[in-house]
């Protein structure tokens, strides 16, 4: 295990490599001239002002220039300066990261939690009225996008019944409060986040079952006169769930996408509103600053995936 480990981080350095290449070609090609974002429409900028501040950003080097002068800065930990209020990229970062992931660590959570059990449950009674109708519902939690979700749940559950807060992580005004009020004010939104993701487990590990569910090792097993329990949570479940942990691997991109909507439908100070915020702003150092934290977030969250294969499943080993 340690030696694929070590393999697979260094798989991983070429494929940083390019990452940070991608990120900088797309921001390069992108329309419009940085420097325009300094301009005020009250004040009338002289070609030379213009230039003074293309220099002093470094906007009027070569391309092939500013990125060795950037990627130089990430080895270093710099990930440079916000051009809208002069801020470090990497604290800007690192202020918003933990919203971010305790938006979508809950709801990853609850997407497992509930979506992995319902699907071994509805897998066992395959066209039962349980089974139609909790596959019904998940082609309508697939098919909601999770801005409409978010502003139907803000209006039902926040507005109209008050259960739970309108947004934010704590009350206006309040510094320090206790792990029932911060619980509370993440309910909602990482409901909401998780939904299309416990139908979509729920959905793949329903599939698997039905696929292991007669397999000869299992009929084997019932034969010899093994609790239907036993059978299901010691030989069934490990060998469906293996396809699930590659979708639980691959929808984390798609998580950090989708909190973008919740984050800024329920006020969520996270990375998601900072992304839109800069690319509003075309706050370029700190736009190639998160897309890079994100693509090595991926990477890793892709590292761990092939680690959960091998403790779930035995038969797998890394030489």
């Amino acid at each position: 295990m340690v030696k694929y480990l070590i393999r697979r981080l260094l798989y991983s350095i070429p494929v940083v490599i390019a990452i940070t290449i991608i990120i900088f070609a797309l921001i390069e090609i992108a329309p419009g001239d940085v420097a325009d974002y300094f301009v005020s429409g009250e004040v009338e900028m002289s070609p030379e002002a213009m230039q003074a501040i293309r220099d002093r950003y470094g906007l009027d080097q070569p391309a092939p220039v500013r990125y060795f002068n950037w990627v130089g800065a990430v080895i270093q930990g710099d990930l440079g300066y916000r051009y809208t209020d002069g801020r470090p990229v990497a604290e800007a970062i690192q202020r918003r990261l933990r919203a971010t992931i305790t938006l979508i660590s809950a709801a990853l959570v609850i997407g497992v939690v509930v979506g992995v059990p319902l699907g071994v449950f509805i897998g066992l009674r395959q066209y039962s009225a349980w089974d139609i109708s909790l596959t019904g519902f998940s082609f309508l939690g697939i098919s909601m996008p999770a801005f409409v979700t978010g502003i139907l749940a803000l209006y039902l559950f926040s507005i109209q019944l008050g259960w739970f807060p309108s947004g934010g992580m704590r009350p206006i005004g309040r510094g320090e409060v206790g792990l029932w009020t911060s619980v509370h004010h993440l309910i909602l939104p990482s409901l909401v986040l998780s939904l299309n993701y416990v139908a979509t487990y729920m959905r793949y590990m329903r599939f698997s079952m039905l696929e292991v569910v007669h397999s000869d090792y299992v009929r084997t097993a019932r034969g010899k006169g093994l609790a239907d329990g036993r059978v299901t949570w010691r030989h069934t479940v490990p060998n469906a769930i293996l396809p699930v942990i590659t979708i639980i691997g691959v929808s984390i991109p798609n998580l950090v996408v989708g909190a973008v909507f919740t984050e800024t439908i329920f006020s969520w100070p996270g990375m998601g509103t900072l992304y839109l915020e800069a690319v509003r702003g075309r706050d370029v150092p700190l736009l190639m600053g998160m897309n890079l934290v994100i693509a090595v977030a991926v990477l890793g969250a892709n590292l761990l995936t092939d680690i959960v294969y091998a403790v779930v499943d035995p038969r797998i080993r890394y030489d």
